[in-house]
C-alpha cells in the first residue's frame, strides 16, 4: 500500500471512529470496519483507535488477536481455511493441508508470493458432514482428497 492509499484509508478510518464513538462497545465494529477497509489491522490504524476512542493499545491488541476473524498481518486476495477439527482429521484432514501447502508453496498461517492466497488451519468450520472441509472465501469443499486440491485452486 503506497503512502497516498494509506492516507486515504486513514482518512475513511476517521469516519469509521466518528459514526461509533460514544458508542457502548464501541471497539468491536470499530476493528470489523477497520479490517474490512485495510484487510488486517495496521499498527497505525490501531494507535489512531487507541487514542481516539481512549482504549488501551493492550486492549487493543489482546481483543485482535484473541478472535480468529481479525489478523495483524496483510492477509491474500483469498483466505483458505483447512478444518483440523476432530471430524476433518479423522478424515485426513492433514493430508489435504499438506497438498495446499505444496501447490502453494506456503506454510500454514502464511501468504503465498504473489499475495493471492493466506493459508490458515482453523478448529471447527461448522461442516462435519462433509469432511474434510475446506473454505475459500466463502466457498466451502467437502468430502475432500488430496487430488481435488488442484482444480479447486483453479477457481480463483
Amino acid at each position: 500500500m503506497n503512502e497516498l492509499e494509506m492516507k486515504e484509508k486513514m482518512e475513511k478510518l476517521d469516519k469509521i471512529i466518528e459514526n461509533h464513538r460514544g458508542q457502548q462497545g464501541a471497539l468491536m465494529p470499530v476493528l470489523h470496519e477497520t479490517q474490512e477497509l485495510f484487510g488486517y489491522l495496521p499498527e497505525e490504524a490501531q494507535k489512531k483507535i487507541s487514542k481516539e476512542l481512549n482504549v488501551p493499545m493492550a486492549e487493543i491488541y489482546g481483543v485482535a488477536t484473541f478472535y480468529s476473524g481479525f489478523t495483524l498481518k496483510p492477509r491474500g486476495e483469498h483466505t483458505i481455511s483447512v478444518c483440523l477439527g476432530t471430524a476433518c482429521y479423522v478424515k485426513n484432514a492433514q493430508a489435504v493441508y499438506e497438498r495446499i501447502q505444496k501447490d502453494l508453496n506456503v506454510k500454514p498461517g502464511g501468504t503465498t508470493a504473489d499475495n493471492k492466497f493466506t493459508l490458515v488451519g482453523t478448529r471447527c468450520l461448522g461442516c462435519c458432514g462433509l469432511a474434510p472441509v475446506i473454505m475459500i472465501g466463502e466457498d466451502v469443499y467437502g468430502k475432500l482428497v488430496p487430488d481435488d486440491i488442484p482444480d479447486i485452486l483453479k477457481k480463483y
